[in-house]
């Protein structure tokens, strides 16, 4: 039986990976700063730990008879927009200090295959009708936040360490990911859970509001397909980093009209300043369709669960 680590399994991306590396017969340590709030079971064993201190991490990699197999590094203060653009500081200090901890400390215990997860954030602001920049357009580096940032310094230290150590390193450059599970309200939720509650909570016909302008372009990628994506990528030979996301690019208005449409209600919108981030982002996805990978679920089909599960959590915080 293989043994995995999975760091930020309290989180949305890691609580769902969690999930399917015990589908696949993994005995699975999930470590976190806080419990998964809708999944607090999956692991087999979870250490509630502050991953910021070295101490931690090793307490975190240390297992009996030997190494993990695999550690899977998705631990990190974070959120949409409107957390990413106030929490500079918090960002770049809190998340610096666990990815130098845990990848060193990773490294030293002998672990052979270390993933760490990434972001697009570390890409330079696109316009709509650029074609698609690869893994290595990253550089000359600009990206437009703290949060990619720091990423991409992370990114080195991982690569680093790799090339030092025996250790396996995989690195996933993330595109938005949405679904079930994940955080809905609060102030760190991204912008499809975001709408999914503005309009579960807005009478049908009522106004709901919006940031920016509408015109902004992205690709969301379901949780499911990312989590799959991310295993791929793991037992893979790819070296380096890798654009892990969908093909299916949207405006943030397409992004709203597909949410309405979920809710069958009669909606409408005003766009008012706020954080928006980038004008658009187009990458390749060339390294990790050579695996074989490919997303199984269109955004309409990701949306209309999304907003069923967080419909029922507003009804339920609501009652």
């Amino acid at each position: 039986m293989k043994r995995a680590l999975v760091c930020g399994a309290g989180g949305f991306i890691g609580g769902h990976l969690v999930q399917k590396l015990k589908r696949e017969g993994y005995w699975v340590r999930g470590v976190d700063i806080t419990p998964h709030e809708f999944a607090p079971t999956q692991a087999d064993e979870f250490l509630l730990q502050d991953l910021r201190e070295l101490e931690n991490c090793r307490r975190a990699l240390t297992v009996p008879g030997g190494a993990f197999d695999e550690v899977y590094q998705l631990a990190a203060d974070m959120g949409g927009m409107g957390f990413i653009s106030v929490a500079e500081c918090e960002v770049l200090h809190n998340n610096a200090l666990i990815n130098i901890h845990m990848t060193h400390t990773a490294a030293e215990t002998g672990v052979a295959r270390y993933f760490f997860s990434s972001s697009v954030c570390i890409y330079r602001d696109m316009q709509p009708d650029e074609p698609p920049v690869t893994e290595d357009d990253a550089i000359p580096a600009n990206p437009d936040n703290e949060y990619g940032w720091e990423k991409l310094y992370a990114e080195r230290v991982a690569m680093a360490y790799g090339r030092r150590y025996p250790m396996q390193v995989r690195i996933a450059r993330f595109e938005n990911c949405y679904g079930p599970e994940g955080t809905w309200t609060g102030g760190r939720e991204k912008a499809p859970a975001a709408l999914c509650r503005k309009i579960a909570e807005a009478d049908d016909g009522g106004t709901i509001e919006v940031w920016g302008d509408g015109t902004a372009i992205r690709v969301f990628t379901y949780v499911e397909d990312l989590v799959d994506g991310i295993v791929a990528l793991m037992r893979s030979d790819l070296d380096g980093p890798v654009n892990l996301g969908s093909e299916e690019r949207a405006t943030v208005a397409d992004l709203v009209q597909t949410v309405i449409e979920a809710s069958g209600k009669r909606m409408t919108v005003k766009y008012v300043p706020g954080p928006v981030g980038v004008h658009a982002r187009n990458f390749s996805k060339a390294r990790i369709a050579s695996l074989g990978w490919k997303p199984r679920v269109s955004l309409r089909e990701g949306i209309a669960r999304t907003y069923l599960w967080i419909e029922a959590q507003v009804m339920a915080a609501q009652s």
